[in-house]
C-alpha cells in the first residue's frame, strides 16, 4: 500500500480499534490467475504484534480451495471522508482530498474444515453482532437441522505475518488546515465524518503533547 510518512501509523492499538469499530474485511488471494476477493465477518486476537483473523467462507465460494500456500492480502476498512479545499486557510492553494484509515494484513490461511471449530466461529460471531445489536439470539438454541448447515461453510483461521496501517488525517498540513477540517466534518455530521474528526482531534493533541 502506498503511504507516504505522515500518514503511517506503527501503534498495533490502532488496529485493534478499527477491527473493533467494523470487522468486516475484504479477504484478496490470486483465483484462476486473476485477484479474487471475499468481503467477510471477522474473529480477532491480538497477543503483543501477532495477530490472527478467524471466520468462514460458504463452501460453494472457490476461494477457500485455492488460497492455501499464497500471501493473502486481508483489507480492513475504517472511516472515510470527502475534504474540500475551502475548508483550509487559503483555498486556491489546495485541491480537494479524501481522509481515510485503513490496514492492509498480509499472511497465510489455514482451512479448518472440524464441524467443533466450525461452532465455535458462528457461535463466537452471532455472540459478538447479538451483543452489538441487543440481542440473543444463540447458536445452541438451533434445531439439530439447522445445527447441519454446518456443512455449508468451510471455516479458516489467517495468521498476520506484516501490517500495513494508514492514517491518512492531514497530517502533511498546518494545524489551522486541520482544525478547519475538523469543524466542517463536525458541522456535516455522519458516522464516517464523525469518526475522521475524531480521529484528527485525537491525533492533534497527541501531537502537542509530545511538543510540551
Amino acid at each position: 500500500m502506498y503511504t507516504p510518512r505522515h500518514f503511517e501509523e506503527h501503534e498495533l492499538s490502532a488496529l485493534d480499534a478499527l477491527i473493533a469499530a467494523d470487522a468486516f474485511v475484504t479477504v484478496v488471494h490470486q483465483h484462476e490467475g486473476a485477484p479474487y476477493a471475499s468481503h467477510l465477518p471477522v474473529l480477532y486476537r491480538r497477543d503483543g504484534a501477532a495477530v490472527e483473523l478467524r471466520g468462514h467462507w460458504s463452501r460453494a465460494n472457490p476461494q477457500w480451495r485455492s488460497i492455501i500456500d499464497q500471501q493473502v492480502l486481508v483489507i480492513v476498512h475504517g472511516p472515510h471522508a470527502y475534504v474540500s479545499p475551502t475548508w483550509y486557510t487559503a483555498p486556491e492553494q489546495s485541491v480537494p482530498t479524501w481522509n481515510y484509515v485503513t490496514a492492509h494484513i498480509y499472511g497465510h490461511m489455514q482451512v479448518d474444515d472440524d464441524p467443533g471449530s466450525l461452532e465455535s466461529i458462528v457461535t463466537e460471531l452471532a455472540e459478538l453482532y447479538e451483543r452489538k445489536h441487543d440481542s440473543n439470539w444463540r447458536f445452541d438454541q438451533v434445531t439439530t437441522e439447522t445445527r447441519r448447515d454446518l456443512r455449508g461453510i468451510v471455516g479458516f483461521r489467517f495468521t498476520a505475518e506484516r501490517i500495513e496501517l494508514k492514517f491518512k488525517l492531514n497530517q502533511n498540513h498546518p494545524l489551522a488546515n486541520r482544525l478547519g477540517v475538523v469543524t466542517a466534518l463536525e458541522r456535516i455530521g455522519g458516522d464516517d465524518r464523525n469518526a475522521i474528526a475524531a480521529l484528527m482531534r485525537e491525533r492533534i493533541a497527541k501531537e502537542s503533547a509530545n511538543e510540551t
